[in-house]
């Protein structure tokens, strides 16, 4: 069960990050060209919180469920240890909860360039942090 669940969560992984990436493309291009934000705007930032938010709910199962999740937080002293069991839940948390703010925020504008800025900007940063933290030697295809 955990092994599905671990599939899902590398396989979604890459709809996620692409989602991300064309919304924070999107709204950059919206910043860029001053064009009013419509309801694909809408859609592209909403598929791409959706994506991230599966993600997390699928890591979250994952670091509990699997028996290596939570033995590995007493090896701090090993990078590849400390990487998998809180770097890359803490940051990719922090990450999601941007991405979150940046949906949020976006609702309360008033101006297509400010929901604009506040995709682009918050949900930029979570991918950079969500970047920052992936186990790339860990992550489905490579390690099979």
């Amino acid at each position: 069960m955990v092994e599905i669940i671990r599939n899902a969560h590398s396989l979604v992984a890459y709809l996620a990050l692409g989602m991300l990436i064309v919304a924070v493309i999107n709204a950059f291009m919206g910043i860029s060209s001053g064009r009013v934000f419509g309801d694909n705007d809408r859609k592209i930032s909403l598929f791409a919180l959706i994506f991230c938010h599966i993600q997390l709910v699928l890591g979250l199962i994952i670091y509990f469920v699997s028996p290596l999740g939570m033995a590995l937080l007493g090896d701090m002293g090993n990078a590849a240890s400390r990487l998998t069991s809180l770097e890359h839940p803490l940051i990719n948390i922090l990450a999601i909860a941007l991405i979150t703010v940046g949906w949020s925020k976006h609702k309360k504008e008033e101006s297509s360039n400010g929901k604009f800025k506040k995709i682009a900007f918050l949900y930029l940063a979570g991918l950079l942090f969500i970047l920052s933290r992936i186990p790339w030697n860990l992550w489905y295809p490579w390690n099979r």
